[in-house]
């Protein structure tokens, strides 16, 4: 019998967005693994820029936890886990502490998560302290058990916040005002790891200028034995092709993980390089093709592959980026187009502003399929949407389409929602 299991945890939150939750989860989780401490770190919340950073600061894949789209059976089991093997867990909130439906206060209180407050003190002095006791005072389920000041200017800066403090919060300390470590983004958020030349230095300097006190280990949470029913073998003896790349990387470890649990064989390629390897069913997901048009275009050993795929009448499952290599044409937003594979009509350009954003239910045949959609592109397409997706906050719901065997939408399929419905799109 799989008994509870013990481990010191911290969900790393912030007030909002931008004030330095990734880098110093990513700080944090170097300085305990130099001190000798099995860490494990999970991303609270659909993203898939922040776990790069943060697989490579703590050498281990990175789960997303999320309470409307993998479930709370999902989140339990992975929190069990990590429990298992781990000295110390970190959980990198979304947004602002209390921002969202569900939100990282809610996994927060879901699992007994102390939460660590980052904050960015930049501008501010003694109101540090009120924005400290104000998050630790909001809700009554949720422990704010200390705070992190960030971009701090002096010590004499870090003096006044520390000072200002109420309450009984306790103090983990300042991170300095540094360039050095400042993690590059883009129009989706971070640039992607592999694209920062010199992450491992950055990462390597923000744990330098942690303060010992920032090593502070919380009390452990005991984490319950999930209650999860075994994967069906409904992909058993099926090869499914995977694009991962610099252009197509939106790939959760859990669907990955799901897609193996039930039968299937994974074969990775590169669109940017190579042909889709023999398969009897193909995923192409999210990323930055706009980034990559002419190096995609001139791949014909991938466009005419992917074509004959189609033709054959082979599942394709195709997410966003991956779906924008699916129409007829690409811009990306600059002057700059290139012709794609034409398996369904229509063009896509990239805006200059957010287009979509927000948790999305799918309700395919086969069940509930739930997820998320981001992106900056329109799509202009004759095609009709075979489904619409629902949003759970009240926001627009993406549009599913079908072209053949084709399978398309602006939505990132969290796959451990429903795993049956999610092997009804490979076939």
């Amino acid at each position: 019998m799989v008994n509870t299991a013990l481990c010191p945890a911290l969900l790393v939150a912030a007030p909002s967005s931008g004030s330095g939750k990734t880098l110093i989860t990513a700080a944090l989780a170097r300085r305990h693994a130099r001190a000798g401490r099995r860490v494990r770190v999970f991303k609270c919340g659909p993203d898939f820029l922040d776990p790069m950073v943060l697989e490579r600061a703590s050498g281990a894949p990175v789960y997303q936890l999320d309470l409307f789209m993998g479930g709370e059976a999902h989140c339990r089991a992975l929190l069990h886990a990590a429990a298992q093997e781990a000295d110390l867990i970190l959980v990198e909130g979304v947004m602002g502490l209390f921002d969202g439906d569900p939100s990282a206060a809610d996994m927060a209180a879901r699992f007994g998560l102390p939460v660590l407050a980052v904050i960015d003190a930049g501008a501010m002095a003694q109101s540090f302290g009120a924005l400290a006791l104000g998050l630790a005072t909001y809700r009554a389920d949720v422990c704010v058990g200390a705070v992190l000041a960030n971009r701090v200017g002096s010590a004499r800066h870090a003096a006044m916040l520390e000072d200002s403090l109420r309450g009984g919060v306790r103090w983990l300390g300042a991170l300095p005002r540094d360039g050095a470590i400042t993690l590059p983004e883009r129009h989706l958020g971070l640039v992607q790891a592999g694209e920062i030349a010199d992450l491992d230095q950055r990462i390597e300097r923000a744990a330098d200028l942690l303060p010992d006190t920032a090593l502070w280990l919380p009390e452990a949470v005991a984490f319950a034995p999930p209650d999860l029913a075994p994967l069906p073998p409904l992909l058993q003896g099926r090869r499914i092709a995977i694009a991962r790349d610099a252009a197509f990387a939106f790939l959760y470890p859990a669907n990955l993980d799901g897609l193996r649990g039930m039968g299937a064989q994974l074969a990775f390629f590169s669109p940017l390089t190579e042909a889709i390897p023999p398969c009897d069913a193909l995923w192409l997901p999210g990323g930055y093709p706009e980034l990559h048009l002419e190096t995609i275009a001139a791949n014909t050993a991938f466009i005419d592959g992917l074509r004959q795929h189609h033709r054959a009448g082979k599942p394709i499952l195709a997410e966003c980026g991956g779906m924008l290599v699916c129409l007829d044409r690409l811009h990306d937003g600059k002057g700059n187009s290139a012709p794609m594979a034409g398996l369904m009509p229509g063009e896509a350009t990239l805006q200059p502003r957010l287009a979509a954003l927000g948790l999305q239910a799918m309700a395919l045949p086969a069940g509930e399929l739930r997820g998320h959609t981001f992106h900056y592109s329109r799509l202009d397409t004759p095609l009709l949407p075979a489904l619409h997706a629902t949003n759970p906050n009240g926001g627009a719901g993406e549009a599913l389409f079908r072209q053949g065997s084709l399978t398309a939408s602006y939505v990132h399929f969290h796959f451990a929602s429903n795993p049956v419905a999610a092997a009804s799109l490979f076939g």
